[in-house]
């Protein structure tokens, strides 16, 4: 009887160590050697891409930056030398306009005191003035027309008609008619303008994949080193330390805007 109690009490020790080798034969098999090798290996190879892809993108956006900030100085002198040019249009149609005013209030002083001859001498230099100097644009403002008030047909008539239009005899630049010379050149300055934004949000965006790049390196470095610990908690921990560092970078890549032009995006 003491004899096969002692039998069966061999046998459960010998099935618990056992049962305890088989469970750490299994830990052990979890994360081997091999296995943290191999994952280190591949972990390097996307990083080592992840890295280069960053920095690929990074120059296009640095390239992107010099482009629009070239672009920019260009139609900012564009835009500048509109501004001048309308400046100066500005400046030549008020003397037009002061002209054609003196020439108005001859026309009206003589036709006021029954003067025929002034009228006449004067709806002429009137009528040869504008045919030569008066812009569309002033004309349709006051009402002109220069083809009907000098088709030889009832000039005089039609221009003293005219005149009785106080839109003939009124200043024709508002602000709404002075603001329309600057139009082109606006459109050049905001253009301009969209342009260096569109260049310095390249800027940032380059530097932001600067970062990503730095945060790849950080990572590289710990999988890099992952082989020089013996001990294989030390190496699953630098391992794991790897593995957060790529996936934050992964992560803030994904929110950084990809370039609008520029390499193989057109």
């Amino acid at each position: 009887m003491g004899d096969e109690k002692k039998e069966v009490s061999e046998v459960k020790e010998t099935e618990t160590k056992e049962t305890k080798k088989a469970k750490a034969e299994g830990k052990k098999s979890f994360l081997s050697e091999n296995a943290l090798e191999v994952i280190t290996v591949i972990l390097l190879g996307i990083t080592a891409l992840l890295t280069a892809w960053a920095s690929y993108v990074g120059s296009i956006h640095g390239g992107n930056q010099a482009t629009n900030y070239a672009t920019s100085n260009n139609l900012s002198s564009d835009g500048n030398s509109l501004y001048n040019a309308a400046v100066q249009n500005l400046a030549q149609d008020m003397g037009i306009w002061n002209t054609i005013s003196s020439y108005e209030v001859e026309i009206l002083y003589a036709e006021s005191v029954k003067d025929n001859t002034a009228i006449e001498a004067n709806v002429w230099k009137l009528q040869w003035f504008c045919e030569d100097n008066l812009p569309e644009n002033m004309a349709a403002a006051i009402g002109y027309d220069v083809e009907k008030f000098t088709d030889g047909n009832n000039d005089t008539q039609d221009i003293l008609a005219w005149l009785k239009d106080d839109k003939a005899i009124t200043t024709p630049f508002t602000q709404e008619f002075i603001d329309k010379y600057f139009d082109e050149a606006n459109a050049k300055l905001e253009e301009a303008e969209k342009v260096i934004e569109q260049g310095k949000q390249d800027n940032a965006n380059g530097d932001k994949f600067s970062l990503v790049t730095v945060l790849y390196s950080v990572a590289l470095f710990m999988l890099g080193i992952v082989g020089v610990f013996k001990n294989t908690t030390n190496k699953k921990i630098v391992l794991a330390v790897s593995v957060v560092c790529l996936i934050i970078a992964i992560v803030f890549m994904a929110t950084i805007p990809l370039p609008t032009s520029g390499g193989i995006f057109g």
